[in-house]
Parts: C-alpha cells; sequence; structure tokens
C-alpha cells in the first residue's frame, strides 16, 4: 500500500501539470486524403491554386454589363452562348449581350454582373433583367475560398470533413500527418472476468475496458489490449512494463486508491515511473493517479465504471490529442440554465450526468439516472455533464453552469 498522501488537485491543475510536461509525436508519415480523416497534420500545408482558380457564376442567370444595365434598365440583352461548369464560353460578350451561364461556369471576358434566372424575362435568343445589379454581383472572384500561397491546414490540426474537402478542393492528394499515438488498455482485478465468460461468486464482468476502447476509438489513436491482470503488485508492474514496450501510454482502470489491494502506485513505483499526482478535487474520479516515465504516461483510472469514463473524457482524451501532435483543444463548455437544485460541499467538483430539455421554449439542463460512480445506466441517455464548480456549495433552479456535450449529442 502506497504511503503518499498528498491532497487531490483540480482536474484543472491536473490537465495544466500534464499539458507541460507532454512531449508531443514528431513523427510524420504521408497518407492519402481517403485515409486522412480523424488524423493530425503534420506539416503546415499551403495552396498552390486559387481557389476558385477563375471567376465563375454564384447562380444560375445571365452574364451582363453592369454599366449597360445602369444605363437602360428595361434593355433587352441578345443571348450569344451559353456557359457551364466544365464547358466555357471561348469568346467575348458584347456591351448589349448576354451569356446565359450555369452556377459555377466561368466567366467569359466582358460580363461583370450575373442577374439571376428568376430575375430575367426571356423571349427567344432576348433577355430582359429586372433587378438592380452592380459590378460583381452573383459572381465568384479567384481566390475568394482561398488564395493562393495561403494556409490549407495548420500542422496540429485535427483533420474534419470539412478540412477534407477544403484539401480536395485544392487538388492534394497525400499528406503528411503525425503517426498515431499508441495507446496499451488493461483492466485489473481478480474479480473482474471478460464479457463472455462464465462468472463465479463474487465475479464481475469487466465493463471499463470495452468502454474504454470506445471512448478512445479515434483515427490518431492505435489501440492495444493487454486484457485484465490480477490484483498483484508483480504482476501489474511486469504488466505495465510490458505495455510500455509497444505503447508510448497504458490506461489501466481498477486499483487505483490506496487500500490493500490497490497496487497501481507501487507497481508504477517498481517499473521507475514518477507519480505525478494521486488522487483529484473531483466526484467522480477522485482515486486516479498519473505517472510519468521520461516520455511514457500511465494513467491508472477508478474501477467504478461512471469514474473511469468521466475522467477519460474531461482528462485523458483531450492530452490523448495534444500528445499525438495535436494543438491542445480544450473541451467545449456550455453555459445552460440549471433545471433542478443540487447541494455539495465546497473543496470538489462534480460531474454529474444530465439531459437537455425545452422549458416554455428555453433549454434547461435536468439530472440523468440514478447517482452513483458505478452506475453506468446513468450514463446511458444522457447529453453530457454537468459541472459543479469546486468551491461551489449549491445549485439553485436556474443557475448558468457549464454543459458538457457528449460526441453523441453534436453534430
Amino acid at each position: 500500500m502506497s504511503s503518499q498522501r498528498t491532497p487531490p488537485i483540480a482536474i484543472d491543475n491536473a490537465r495544466d501539470i500534464l499539458l507541460d510536461s507532454i512531449i508531443p509525436i514528431e513523427e510524420v508519415e504521408v497518407i492519402s486524403l481517403d485515409q486522412a480523416y480523424g488524423r493530425i497534420a503534420g506539416e503546415t500545408l499551403l495552396s498552390k491554386i486559387d481557389l476558385p482558380s477563375t471567376q465563375n457564376a454564384a447562380v444560375d442567370g445571365y452574364g451582363v454589363h453592369s454599366d449597360s444595365l445602369l444605363k437602360d434598365p428595361n434593355q433587352a440583352f441578345k443571348i450569344v452562348g451559353i456557359a457551364r461548369a466544365g464547358h466555357p464560353f471561348n469568346g467575348v460578350i458584347g456591351k448589349d449581350e448576354a451569356i446565359e451561364i450555369y452556377t459555377g461556369g466561368v466567366m467569359p471576358m466582358g460580363p461583370d454582373c450575373v442577374a439571376m434566372h428568376e430575375d430575367c424575362s426571356r423571349d427567344g435568343n432576348k433577355v430582359i433583367v429586372s433587378a438592380t445589379l452592380s459590378k460583381g454581383s452573383n459572381m465568384r472572384p479567384p481566390g475568394e475560398n482561398l488564395a493562393k500561397g495561403e494556409t490549407l491546414i495548420s500542422k496540429g490540426q485535427m483533420i474534419t470533413a470539412a478540412l477534407i474537402g477544403q484539401l480536395a478542393a485544392s487538388g492534394t492528394a497525400l499528406l503528411p500527418v503525425s503517426r498515431r499515438i499508441r495507446v496499451a488498455i488493461l483492466s485489473t482485478g481478480d474479480e473482474v472476468v471478460a464479457a463472455g465468460s462464465s462468472v463465479t461468486s463474487g465475479q464481475i464482468f469487466d465493463a471499463n475496458r470495452p468502454m474504454l476502447k470506445a471512448i478512445l476509438q479515434h483515427n490518431h489513436i492505435d489501440l492495444i489490449d493487454f486484457g485484465i491482470v490480477p490484483d498483484n503488485k508483480d504482476a501489474l508492474a511486469d504488466a505495465y512494463e510490458h505495455a510500455l514496450q509497444s505503447a508510448d501510454v497504458v490506461i489501466s482502470s481498477g486499483g487505483a486508491s490506496d487500500g490493500i489491494e490497490d497496487h497501481t502506485q507501487n507497481a508504477m513505483l517498481q517499473i521507475g515511473a514518477e507519480c505525478v499526482f494521486w488522487r483529484l478535487a473531483m466526484k467522480p474520479g477522485r482515486p486516479m493517479a498519473v505517472g510519468r516515465r521520461g516520455k511514457e504516461l500511465i494513467f491508472c483510472l477508478p474501477g467504478n465504471p461512471v469514474a473511469a469514463f468521466v475522467c477519460a473524457r474531461l482528462l485523458i482524451l483531450p492530452l490523448l490529442g495534444r500528445a499525438s501532435g495535436g494543438a491542445w483543444q480544450p473541451v467545449l463548455k456550455i453555459g445552460v440554465p440549471a433545471g433542478f437544485t443540487h447541494r455539495k460541499k465546497p473543496g470538489r467538483a462534480e460531474f454529474l450526468r444530465v439531459v437537455l430539455e425545452n422549458n416554455g421554449g428555453k433549454q434547461q439542463l435536468v439530472l440523468h439516472g440514478r447517482k452513483g460512480a458505478g452506475v453506468i445506466s446513468s450514463l446511458t441517455g444522457a447529453d453530457g455533464l454537468v459541472e459543479i464548480p469546486l468551491n461551489n456549495a449549491g445549485v439553485e433552479l436556474g443557475t448558468v453552469l457549464n454543459f458538457l456535450p457528449f460526441h453523441e449529442r453534436g453534430l
């Protein structure tokens, strides 16, 4: 049993301590754009072209000269050609002429505006424009999206669907990304068995390992499953050592407190890892330890599933993004009024499971599920967590609190 009795620290302080010590991955590999979603950009890329590369129509309609339209709003322009996307008109449009043009079509020489087709009256090869237009109306200039030399993507950016669209539009087929961070996951406990196994009296199915693997199922993370380790300091130390031979980070759940059967701290010391901190000033998730050995990190989560879930979402997942070479992305927090009352002792933050409900057309947070760090059902169906701050002693109806939405709630 560990003799460490350091006071619990706030989760924000714990996060800052770890951020200061993280050495992000610098190894880079080149992959195809089709493989890039969820990876982290390994280099800053600049656009080699203007986007769009030509001046083109933003609407379906007719391209005309704005000064001719201004001079005679009732003029009937002669339609002398058609321009479609991918099929430009090779010619010059005169002052009294118009080009029938469709969205994305390259603007020919001459016209400097486009009238939307619904603002036009056509009779054979003549068209009258009823709208008032100025130079550049309903046209996209070259480089409107991105100019040649502008940043397409910055080193450390997580590659999203929107960025893939931007990269594809620029003609990028291959791009450098940081290599995946290797994360080993294991559960501890003589009472824990894998789902699908037979159980004897006193045994439970392992919920944490499958749950943590799902939380960390991201394209920039390479997960390695190290199974279940018994309640034995030497066995756990061997498991940590073995895992660190192939992983950058190890995450274990269970045995993170300081009871007789809690071995994580001494197992870390046995393999030469420094205990960065032990115990968080938060509920659930208080008995959590983090060890460091050189660049390697060991996260020791509580065995209670809700506590493990909350610590993984609030602390581990954001830190793994940074360790993977990504730019730091703090947890999203949105101020929403409370639709409940709550009492707690100051000195420890609480993270409660909530749903968003409409009350008279306004959103409010409502507590969800039964209380308790082991009640997984409080997570299922929840929209996210609500943060009751460290020094807060109570919540009244209407108090604006930080809502931390789960990924499943977002777009």
